[in-house]
């Protein structure tokens, strides 16, 4: 029953949330943290959530990313590859060496330095993408963009993770197996992707498909029609949860297979009897799990990881604006340029991005538990800072976006 209680305080504060959000003309997911971090530091909900809402939460990411692979044009991701490759590069290289440089100053301890500068290089797309989403901004092309770049930085995060945590933790040196190992699994893994969207998934399978049994004369929207189109949602979120969990055994989040899973699902696959209504039913029961009720559960959650400590906190209240300022001038600063240099955008639509990828949240929180809980290289005080200084960031996503919109807009509606 504790879970539970835990679940309708959850669902009481995202219908407040909503509430809050209306009124205050800001994105709901601001709201979402706020209520999170409140709940936990009054004692409402416990500091160890339990195991079901922690499955609930992670469940919500993956149907959030889904949602948001499943809202998104296939071939527009595709080419947005070509023009984000500086985005993701030069807006993972400049935080990292910003929070780098910021804890040599504060610790003078290389593995301190490397697990924050590690901390700091991936962009939270989750909370990015839901705030574009709530200004309207979900299908524009800095949307597009920045997913891009996201899941670019995830894979050389990963990859990093993978070869300097055991440098700091001691327990290796750099092992060039373990580099190509890391770089042939991602490979392998989009692979697999692409061979299911190109050739697995189509209703009229293509190349050597057609001489499989079976999958050589069905495609996936024989299995979406069945029951005349009744379980569709139940087939797609089932692909996305298996498609997830692929990621996972790749080393991946799964919420990255989810979207990937989105993006190869095409709503000409929804079409039966010559219409779409199958597709429109489909989309707004994923859209109103994603974003009314099971997905704003891990937004509050990621809320209760910001537990006060007013000894500590005052501690670190200079680390935390230095490091906080430095990584807001390093990531807007540098993937705002990559986007007008590399990605063609014009400044209004290059900052968005700038301020669209502020957000550290799922594989941030991966490198705290690993650096700090898992093995201990990085003490008390560089925790509170690097937790505080995310929640910072994570608010400043809605508020920049929202402050942006307008001259993103103007300049939108202009080139029109």
């Amino acid at each position: 029953m504790h879970a539970l209680s835990s679940l309708a305080l959850i669902w009481t504060a995202v219908f407040l949330a909503g509430i809050l959000a209306r009124w205050s003309r800001l994105t709901p997911v601001l709201w979402f943290l706020f209520f999170g971090a409140i709940m936990v530091n009054t004692g409402l909900l416990p500091v160890q959530p339990d195991p079901f809402i922690t499955g609930f939460a992670e469940l919500g990411i993956i149907v959030i990313m889904f949602a948001i692979g499943f809202e998104e044009d296939t071939g527009s991701f595709v080419t947005s590859i070509k023009k984000s490759w500086g985005i993701a590069f030069f807006g993972g290289l400049a935080p990292f060496m910003a929070a780098y440089l910021v804890a040599d100053y504060f610790w003078h301890d290389l593995n301190i330095s490397l697990m924050c500068g590690l901390t700091m290089t991936a962009t939270a797309v989750s909370l990015t993408m839901v705030s574009l989403r709530s200004e309207g901004l979900m299908n524009s092309i800095v949307a597009t963009r920045i997913m891009t770049s996201a899941v670019l930085d995830d894979i050389a995060s990963l990859a990093l993770v993978a070869i300097l945590v055991p440098i700091a933790s001691g327990a290796s040196e750099v092992s060039l197996i373990g580099i190509a190992l890391i770089i042939i699994k991602s490979i392998v893994f989009f692979i697999i992707i692409a061979l299911l969207g190109a050739w697995i998934f189509p209703h009229k399978p293509k190349g050597w498909v057609r001489k499989v049994p079976i999958l050589g004369h069905y495609g996936i929207r024989n299995i979406l029609r069945f029951g005349k189109g009744e379980h569709a949602t139940l087939t797609v979120l089932l692909m996305a949860v298996l498609i997830g969990l692929l990621a996972h055994q790749f080393g991946f989040h799964p919420a990255v297979g989810a979207f990937m899973a989105g993006l190869i699902l095409k709503q000409e696959y929804f079409h039966f009897d010559g219409n779409s209504k199958s597709y429109k039913q489909t989309a707004s029961i994923i859209d109103n799990i994603a974003f009314s009720w099971l997905g704003p559960v891990f937004f509050v959650h990621l809320g209760t990881q910001i537990i006060f400590n007013l000894d500590i906190f005052i501690a670190v209240i200079p680390q935390v604006i230095i490091l906080t300022i430095a990584l807001f001038i390093a990531q807007v600063s540098s993937a705002a340029i990559a986007a007008k240099y590399t990605g063609g955008l014009d400044w209004a639509g290059a900052m968005m991005i700038g301020f669209g990828m502020l957000g550290r949240a799922e594989l941030a929180f991966v490198v705290m538990d690993i650096a700090y809980v898992q093995n201990k290289i990085i003490p008390t005080d560089v925790f509170y800072t690097l937790m505080i200084t995310a929640f910072w960031l994570n608010v400043a996503v809605p508020l920049t976006i929202r402050f942006w919109k307008p001259y993103y807009m103007k300049e939108l509606n202009k080139s029109a």
